[in-house]
């Protein structure tokens, strides 16, 4: 048997704030909420320890006194489900994401935002599920 990806932590200085924003990304809605911490998931499927085979990721927000430094060495890509790219682009940046430069050459077919915390993360070509 082997291990299988069930949860995403992420550190930050407001949890209730960027896990609003991812809900509204991902179409997540939040599981379980503190002051410290805030896991969501999406509303489709139950938690997935328990299950057998894939199941969507959580995302966990957790408050951390120090702010975002760095570029991330891990990110997240997404892919738009319903519409093209680039009204999805305008769609995330109107909940508060912004461009971020990761040094691309602006031949990629991906384009890279950063959440309202820094965050970096990819916009893929519209791939539909």
């Amino acid at each position: 048997m082997a291990s299988k990806f069930t949860e995403l932590a992420i550190d930050c200085a407001d949890p209730k704030s960027l896990a609003r924003f991812w809900c509204s990304v991902l179409d997540y809605e939040v599981q379980e909420e503190d002051d410290e911490v805030v896991t969501i998931g999406s509303p489709m499927a139950p938690e997935g320890k328990s299950r057998r085979g894939p199941v969507p990721p959580t995302l966990t927000f957790a408050h951390v006194p120090e702010g975002k430094a760095v570029k991330n060495r891990l990110h997240l890509d997404v892919n738009p489900t319903d519409r093209e790219q680039a009204d999805e682009v305008r769609r995330l940046l109107d909940l508060g994401a912004r461009h971020a430069d990761v040094g691309q050459t602006g031949d990629e077919s991906w384009v890279c935002l950063a959440d309202p915390e820094g965050n970096e993360f990819c916009v893929l070509a519209s791939r539909h599920p």
